[in-house]
């Protein structure tokens, strides 16, 4: 990680990122492990965002492409955006293989530098939660719509602890005790991350309401919140141990579709 006087907190984001990239897909939660929950995310955004029919979608901080690939299956013509080479690197491997005509673009997913009025949707998986400046985001993101395009922002809440967090480390506490392996680099990791956590706009964490609020303030009508995403978190559960999967299950997290004024 470099560090230097022109060294902005964007760098660290976009590095952090790209040191995740290696093993990002091993998550669950990230790469899609079966196809109960690739028809679940499928649902979720064909209720949002229509059939893609040959639309014009963007996939903001895109990753591996996960998303991208989801609204490929349904008939949109996807660009994935991503500020990490090493992210895109592995999204577009993964196109490659296959054989998915996908274009991903390295690009700040806060100042895209895309044509105005070029997208007929855009969609958004656990970025809002990192952003600096939300405000001019969500700006540049109504701009890069058409008239009557909608954004889908899939995201939640992970910085606010409830019982379920509590008895989670509890248990990772108790089953860490059993093991005598020390994980210094997930260590280093969880530094990192909090450290960055800390220094964006959602660093008590990303709650709907407002969310909402800032999305009208841009300019969008009618941002609706979406809190049936049990059919995604089941589909996941099944590859999770139990507290995990309870943790996720009781945390605050939404869809929110909006809709760009004709």
């Amino acid at each position: 990680m470099t560090a230097h006087a022109n060294y902005s907190l964007r760098d660290e984001i976009r590095d952090y990122w790209s040191d995740r990239a290696k093993t990002f897909d091993l998550q669950v939660g990230h790469e899609i492990f079966s196809e109960q929950e690739r028809a679940a995310w499928h649902a979720l955004l064909t209720t949002h965002l229509g059939p893609g029919a040959g639309r014009a979608s963007l996939d903001l901080a895109c990753g591996t492409g996960v998303i991208s690939h989801l609204m490929h299956d349904l008939g949109f013509v996807v660009t994935g955006l991503d500020w990490s080479e090493a992210m895109l690197a592995k999204a577009r491997a993964k196109a490659q293989k296959r054989s998915a005509d996908i274009r991903f673009i390295m690009s700040d997913a806060e100042r895209t530098l895309e044509d105005r009025a070029s997208y007929d949707v855009i969609v958004t998986r656990h970025l809002v939660w990192t952003l600096l400046d939300p405000k001019a985001a969500f700006a540049e993101w109504l701009s890069l719509l058409k008239p009557g395009g909608r954004l889908l922002v899939i995201d939640g809440d992970f910085v606010s602890r409830n019982w379920a967090t509590r008895l989670r480390e509890l248990w990772e506490t108790l089953t860490a005790s059993t093991s005598q392996v020390s994980d210094n680099d997930g260590a280093a990791m969880a530094r990192r991350h909090q450290n960055i956590l800390a220094r964006v706009y959602f660093s008590g964490g990303a709650r709907a309401e407002e969310i909402v609020r800032l999305l009208a303030e841009a300019g969008f009508e009618q941002p609706v919140v979406d809190w049936r995403l049990g059919a995604i978190h089941r589909a996941q559960a099944r590859r999770m141990i139990w507290p995990k999967a309870l943790e996720r299950a009781t945390q605050h997290r939404f869809a929110i579709c909006a809709t760009k004024p004709q």
